[in-house]
């Protein structure tokens, strides 16, 4: 089974695969995105798949708040409701999150919201990967990955060596997909932590083909378009 693990990064995205072949790529358009999702059996993601009509948070975002803790509970956005997802500008989709769940939409959510569409239409239009595309977060598997806890924050230089030691520990080649894409892009394509929270996604793709999947939460539901609203985690 080809596995892989896909983050978003300021130049579209960025895709790692520990498997038979390793490899890393960034993703700049649509068509190359599209490519990539059919070419393997089971791909890991950050970005929201499925969407509440009326209510402002899902359920698994709920619950993974407070499995992280409250110090890293900020890293769960609330994706924007289906109604706003096409909206044209942050102040109407802003209006419409209102008018629905008495809440504004976050500026964090927001800056995604094109690629949280892009993910709706792909899997809208091509239903067949619905399967093989899973929402997954990289905060969790880094936190399955030492044992139950997180050590620092990412954004700190010895939180971000830390996860990518918790990677090197299982997949030696990490360290020089590390230093290579940082020497090949430069910091306004892929920033660092991009780079390994896509690894972080692999390797949890990798683990699960032996390992299993296991979801928060454990039964979860279906948004108005039939998508599961679920993070997918070893």
């Amino acid at each position: 089974m080809k596995t892989a693990g896909i983050d978003g990064c300021k130049a579209g995205w960025i895709l790692t695969t520990f498997g038979e072949n390793p490899e890393y790529r960034i993703i700049e358009n649509n068509e190359d995105f599209l490519k990539s999702l059919h070419e393997f059996d089971r791909v890991f993601i950050d970005m929201p798949i499925g969407l509440e009509d009326e209510e402002y948070t899902r359920e698994c975002d709920r619950e993974l708040r407070k499995v992280l803790g409250a110090e890293y509970a900020p890293s769960v956005f609330s994706p924007p409701i289906r109604p706003a997802l096409h909206a044209p500008s942050y102040v109407e989709a802003n209006m419409q999150s209102y008018e629905y769940t008495e809440k504004k939409l976050t500026v964090q959510a927001w800056n995604i919201t094109p690629k949280i569409r892009l993910l709706d239409q792909v899997l809208s239009e091509h239903q067949e990967l619905r399967e093989s595309v899973l929402e997954s977060h990289p905060e969790l598997i880094f936190m399955n990955l030492n044992g139950g806890m997180i050590y620092q924050k990412k954004n700190t230089k010895k939180g971000l060596r830390h996860r990518l030691g918790l990677i090197v520990d299982r997949e030696e080649i990490a360290d020089d997909f590390f230093r290579d894409i940082k020497e090949e892009f430069r910091r306004n394509q892929v920033d660092e932590d991009d780079i390994v929270d896509s690894m972080a996604l692999a390797l949890a793709a990798k683990r699960s083909v032996e390992k299993g999947i296991k979801t928060i939460p454990q039964d979860p539901p279906v948004d108005s378009e039939g998508l599961v609203m679920a993070i997918h985690y070893v």
